[in-house]
């Protein structure tokens, strides 16, 4: 959606005329999530998709109708049929589509989403409203090469990342560039004052005297996720030692550890990976199994009042 918005963006610098559609509500499952939107020029230029599958084109040709005419227009489209002649494999449910014309306050909106530090309100019309969260945070403690390769992977799954580092000679633009934010300063001292329930955190450091501290804060948060880099050795002194600080054995609970899920990996990068797809098994309320079906849930990404 943010891509979305920026390609939108930067056709409204250009004095280009177009149209967007957005998912505004959906039954039983949906392809995406609600406040998915597709942006279309007047010359036929398309950025970004609904999942509607054979029906994508309708979507489109609705934009461009809104486009000539100015008229907000909305689409009800049912995926759960199966036909062989159209494609459709019946893996959705209906999905609701309103395609309208971005209003005056579309750029400082595009802005705004694309920082991704803050909630952003979109009003379509007077009745038809939506919310683009803020991206989650994801807090690395520790501005290692596995920190760097976890700040790369995560921006494409639309986390904001913060590393944080006390060592200034670690925690530059060069080694990390791919940080939304680089922290100098002790973790623990950070962490307490940035963790929140929309905030995950992985200590990365591997060294007791950033992770204990780091640790003890983030248990002590509403943090929805705490991971932490680690043979089973490492874990065992780790939990021993937070013991010794009078953190209770329901709160070490919550670590995550040896972090990521079991993917054979040795590098870095896939070591990230692992990490990640633990992140989001977490997030979405995943079991890190394989998948068994094509359809999906209703989920978030976006809040609708229509």
């Amino acid at each position: 959606m943010r891509d979305v918005f920026a390609s939108a963006a930067r056709w409204l610098q250009n004095d280009k005329p177009f149209a967007l559609a957005t998912l505004i509500a959906a039954r039983n499952s949906s392809p995406s999530p609600l406040g998915t939107t597709v942006a279309v020029s007047d010359d036929g230029e398309v950025a970004g998709n609904i999942g509607a599958g054979c029906y994508e084109s309708d979507v489109i040709e609705a934009c461009l109708q809104t486009l000539r005419d100015g008229q907000l227009r909305k689409l009800s489209i049912d995926l759960s049929s199966t036909d062989e002649i159209t494609g459709t494999a019946g893996c959705g449910g209906t999905i609701d589509i309103v395609a309208w014309l971005p209003g005056t306050t579309f750029a400082e909106n595009e802005r705004a989403i694309a920082r991704g530090d803050a909630d952003v309100r979109v009003v379509i019309s007077d009745d038809t409203q939506f919310t683009v969260p803020a991206k989650p945070r994801l807090i690395v403690v520790g501005a290692t090469s596995l920190a760097q390769a976890i700040a790369s992977f995560a921006r494409l799954l639309d986390f904001y990342v913060i590393v944080v580092d006390p060592r200034p000679v670690f925690a530059t633009r060069e080694r990390i560039p791919d940080a939304d934010e680089l922290i100098v300063e002790w973790p623990d001292a950070y962490l307490e004052r940035a963790l929140n329930e929309r905030a995950a955190v992985v200590v990365v450091s591997h060294d007791p005297k950033f992770d204990l501290p780091a640790l003890r804060t983030a248990l002590a948060s509403d943090a929805w996720y705490i991971g932490l880099l680690g043979s089973r050795r490492s874990q065992a002194a780790r939990r021993e030692a937070l013991r010794a600080m009078n953190v209770k054995d329901e709160a070490l609970a919550r670590i995550h550890g040896p972090v990521g899920l079991d993917l054979g990996g040795e590098t870095a990068p896939e070591t990230a990976v692992s990490i990640l797809a633990q992140i989001v098994a977490a997030r979405n309320g995943g079991s890190g199994t394989a998948l068994d079906s094509t359809a999906r849930p209703i989920h978030g990404g976006a809040t609708i009042t229509a």
